[in-house]
């Protein structure tokens, strides 16, 4: 069955989720708002099983079941540790009737809910996820050992598998391309990167070369040293703000900006 959700508000949106009932969403820990009393809630290591989000039983496989099923949760868990996510997800309920549960990311900025039809997965980078049906089954994706060694960002990415809806946010305003319609490529910043789906391939490249103008990009461009290639067909979003820029505009309104003139490379980001 089909989540409905209505995603509210401007610069800080929220996801406000009608159940059915006996009907079940998830959310990663810290991004639950408001329940109405008829919505049970229960944390859990484990993520959905993709049949209803209800646990396995480990029933007709004795100890082993069990034994397979705690190693399973655990790597799960380790997984999401790796990742920066956090251990647990949060499980919403309804009971006896319709009930309402809200949500929200930890940025101001936008939320979009996705549809998947189980035929196509998604990703996304982490700390995106909010919340999502217990037919959507969350993962942790890697992007690649030496994209991820040269972009910094990226190379731990959010899956979702399955069915149903999975609800994201990100940071300021979104904007949804296809790079297909962009001669099939598309650089964008590392941190500007919310989600795409699959079938798009994501990697991560050298701005420039090692000569005179490549440095002055990299040192005075705030860039860094590497751009995310979107190359491909099927929907990217992008977002407007990235934390990086947000972070620092928080430290110099604080007086600690660490950057001085130069940014990019010879940004220290101390706290």
């Amino acid at each position: 069955m089909t989540l409905q959700q209505e995603i509210v508000g401007n610069a800080m949106q929220m996801a406000v989720v009608n159940l059915q009932p006996g009907q079940t969403v998830y959310c990663e820990a810290g991004k639950f708002l408001f329940k109405t009393t008829n919505v049970t809630m229960e944390t859990r290591l484990s993520g959905p099983s993709g049949s209803g989000g209800q646990q396995q039983s480990g029933s007709g496989g004795g100890m082993g079941g069990m034994l397979r099923q705690a190693m399973g949760t655990a790597m799960q868990v380790g997984q999401r540790m790796l990742a920066g996510e956090s251990m647990a997800f949060q499980y919403f309920t309804s009971q006896g009737g319709e009930g309402t549960v809200g949500f929200a990311g930890v940025l101001p900025g936008e939320m979009r809910a996705l549809e998947l039809d189980g035929t196509r997965a998604w990703f996304a980078e982490k700390d995106a996820f909010v919340a999502a049906e217990s037919t959507v089954d969350f993962g942790i994706a890697f992007a690649g050992g030496r994209t991820g060694m040269s972009g910094g960002e990226g190379f731990i990415l959010e899956k979702f598998t399955g069915y149903g809806t999975v609800i994201i946010a990100g940071a300021g305003n979104f904007i949804d391309l296809n790079p297909a319609d962009f001669g099939g490529r598309i650089e964008v910043d590392t941190g500007c990167v919310v989600a795409f789906e699959e079938g798009i391939q994501y990697g991560v490249q050298r701005i420039g070369g090692l000569n005179r103008q490549g440095i002055m990009n990299a040192v005075f461009g705030g860039e860094g040293l590497s751009l995310a290639t979107l190359e491909g067909h099927g929907r990217v979003i992008l977002q407007s703000l990235t934390i990086e820029s947000l972070a620092n505009a928080l430290k110099k309104a604080q007086g600690g900006d660490k950057q001085g003139p130069t940014g990019g490379l010879f940004s220290t980001h101390a706290g």
